[in-house]
């Protein structure tokens, strides 16, 4: 098994599979990691499902999941080798890809995608007493805007700049998703920011003990958020898809990718990304997110080239592949 002992504080979780323990001809398995986020989050057991579906259908590979924060660190990662896929937001993906925004000086050209597995949706979240109806209403408040490096503190700044707040205006506070809920639930914050496929456990867990507000946004909002960044995309959450939540929120998304280095063998791209698609009734079993891996949404949604091995298949499966996702 490969030694991650220098990656300092992630952590690697395998599937306890017939692969991933040894036993039999896939005892020299080959181990592909596989970078995702906080355990409060879909990344985490999304990534788990992945790890699973190459474990179990991909001859002569076995695969783990770290615990990373997430996007931002996540795309670092893919570019110095240090993990084989990784989960990361589309605007996230496109910045590192394209050397802008947060990536400026830092661009990631190598970065290839397999797929955009699911849209996460921007979810501001507070206690129902607290006050909070508007973006607005974060003024001078103390607010978690994600865990430092993540996608979620990426798509809150561009959403509060975008309406004409800046981190001088609030009390920015760094945490993860779990540390967020933890954070309202015990006062210390208002408010908090998630970026992530509903429903996420963070919040359920939230919801069950406290009555919780999710803040929508209004048309206006949405329209300068999506001049900001065009990955952005409208996204409606369910009513009743938190304790307490009976109306539906209107809000935005952005697509997650699944993203390796171009150096990847294009049959071990090509196998994983026909390994998702032929058996995504695995994932979502271990979270709904899954239902949205289709062909049709990756290739509405990926912001960048596909890896050849991924296109091969598309390809082979008459998807409709844009001039831009082509390497």
């Amino acid at each position: 098994m490969t030694d991650f002992r220098a990656r300092g504080r992630r952590i690697l979780f395998a599937p306890l599979t017939i692969a991933a323990i040894g036993l039999g001809a896939t005892a020299h398995a080959q181990e592909l990691s596989i970078a995702t986020g906080g355990t409060g989050g879909v990344y985490y057991p999304y990534g788990g499902g992945l790890a699973e579906v190459i474990s179990n259908h991909i001859d002569g590979y076995t695969a783990s999941v770290e615990v990373t924060g997430a996007s931002v660190e996540n795309m670092a990662l893919i570019q110095r080798g240090d993990s084989d896929i990784a989960l990361a937001l589309a605007d996230t993906v496109y910045q590192a890809y394209t050397g802008t925004g947060a990536f400026e000086g830092k661009q990631v050209a190598e970065a290839r995608a397999l797929a955009s597995i699911y849209p996460n949706a921007v979810q501001l979240v507070s206690l129902a007493d607290s006050g909070i109806t508007s973006l607005a209403d974060l003024r001078g408040k103390r607010v978690s805007v994600g865990a430092p490096g993540s996608g979620t503190e990426l798509s809150a700044q561009i959403i509060l700049a975008a309406n004409g707040i800046t981190y001088d205006d609030f009390e920015p506070q760094r945490l993860n998703f779990n540390e967020t809920a933890d954070a309202i639930r015990d006062g210390d914050i208002v408010a908090g920011f998630w970026s992530v496929g509903p429903p996420t456990s963070s919040i359920m867990n939230l919801a069950a003990t406290r009555e919780i507000s999710v803040i929508g946004l209004s048309d206006a909002e949405i329209a300068a958020a999506r001049e900001a960044e065009p990955t952005f995309a409208p996204y409606t959450l369910k009513a009743g898809m938190y304790d307490g939540m009976t109306d539906p929120v209107q809000t935005i998304s952005t697509p997650n990718v699944l993203v390796v280095h171009a150096d990847m063998d294009e049959e071990l791209a090509y196998n994983i990304t026909k390994a998702m698609y032929e058996n995504v009734a695995e994932l979502i079993a271990i979270h709904p997110a899954a239902n949205d891996t289709t062909i049709e949404f990756s290739v509405a949604s990926t912001p960048i080239p596909f890896h050849p091995g991924a296109l091969r298949y598309l390809e082979e499966v008459g998807a409709a592949v844009q001039d831009h996702q082509r390497p």
